[in-house]
């Protein structure tokens, strides 16, 4: 039977110059802003306008997300977009240029050291504050990252908690949210042997982020991975009370209809917990595999939910056209991957579109 996958094409150059010191898991994202020769500096954002440490747990989510979800103005899909346009790829240059006009969330792992960590996230909330919007970003660099998949790597149990409270001073004194390491907690069935030095370094990081005012998610997995309860044991112990709440599917394909279920389950078994989906790529469901499946689309594009539930926001944090790794005849992960990008737009449902 003929495959529908797209012909295998990358961005070879652009991605040597995106990729992280870190390599691609089902949730990773190996896009490594680049900091700007520019010396924009952000401005503290009024109090009025922000999260408290006291109203973490509390406040709507139009103040979490005061101003919608921020678009980072140097994406990877930026980026591509040009690329592929200076080469005349017409067709996969259109795929970029529509994910690049979407928020999606910027990854920051260990592939810099502490200035650049700096400059990287400075850049992004003094871009942010001129929109009047929220950024969301991503840690990705807690030890023994992946259980040893595509996305091994993180630094070291001892270099961890400095590198987060680097983060967390940083964001200070401004509007953001942070998706605190994927796969963290689902993988602990995987490997359990972590749970005993991963939980209190994701307690600390909590509490890092909680001190300095700045809403943070744990991961919650995704609706066919971990039970319920399991999972609420998990994000207990890793310090979920002190966070804002938890994040599913990220860089899954599980429809909103699975996820929402499963995370008011979890919400209920954590003190009433908010939570965010992920629907960058669900607009078509789960086909079989987390890594590189065909006849996938684009989700809803992202936005704040401000009825009276525990659902915050659906984003958009597995960047869109990123391959997720070698497997399924895809290249290397965190490279641009021009056809796939194309299929994921050109088979977005018609009800994600609107």
């Amino acid at each position: 039977m003929a495959s529908s996958r797209p012909a295998r094409t990358t961005l070879g150059l652009l991605a040597a110059a995106a990729v992280v010191l870190l390599t691609a898991c089902s949730s990773g994202d190996t896009t490594r802003p680049t900091p700007t020769d520019g010396s924009a500096s952000p401005t503290p954002t009024s109090q009025a306008t922000r999260v408290t440490p006291e109203t973490i747990r509390t406040a709507p989510s139009g103040t979490v997300f005061h101003g919608g979800i921020a678009l980072e103005p140097n994406s990877l899909a930026v980026r591509a977009e040009a690329t592929l346009s200076a080469d005349g790829e017409t067709d996969a240059a259109r795929a970029a240029a529509m994910i690049a006009k979407r928020p999606v969330a910027m990854w920051i792992g260990d592939g810099y050291d502490d200035a650049q960590l700096v400059k990287v996230i400075t850049d992004y909330l003094a871009a942010a504050e001129e929109q009047g919007a929220t950024p969301v970003f991503v840690t990705y660099a807690i030890p023994d990252r992946d259980c040893g998949n595509y996305s091994a790597g993180g630094l070291s149990v001892e270099r961890y908690p400095a590198w987060n409270a680097t983060v967390a001073a940083t964001l200070a004194g401004h509007r953001a949210v942070v998706i605190v390491e994927p796969d963290s907690l689902g993988m602990l069935s995987r490997c359990p042997q972590l749970a005993d030095t991963r939980l209190p370094l994701l307690r600390q990081a909590v509490a890092d982020f909680a001190a300095a005012g700045v809403p943070a998610y744990l991961d919650g997995g995704n609706s066919h991975w971990v039970q319920p309860e399991v999972m609420a044991e998990r994000l207990e112990a890793a310090g979920v009370d002190q966070a804002r709440g938890f994040f599913t599917n990220v860089a899954g394909f599980y429809p909103v209809g699975d996820e929402q279920p499963y995370a008011e389950e979890v919400a209920a078994m954590t003190g009433g917990s908010r939570y965010v989906i992920d629907v960058s790529r669900n607009g078509r469901g789960w086909k079989g595999t987390w890594c590189n499946p065909e006849d996938v689309g684009l989700g809803q594009d992202p936005r704040v939910v401000s009825d009276d539930g525990r659902l915050d926001a659906l984003l958009w944090v597995k960047t869109p056209g990123i391959s997720d790794g070698t497997c399924n005849d895809g290249p290397p992960a965190g490279e641009w991957y021009p056809s796939y990008a194309e299929m994921l737009v050109d088979r977005r449902p018609e009800w994600a579109r609107s």
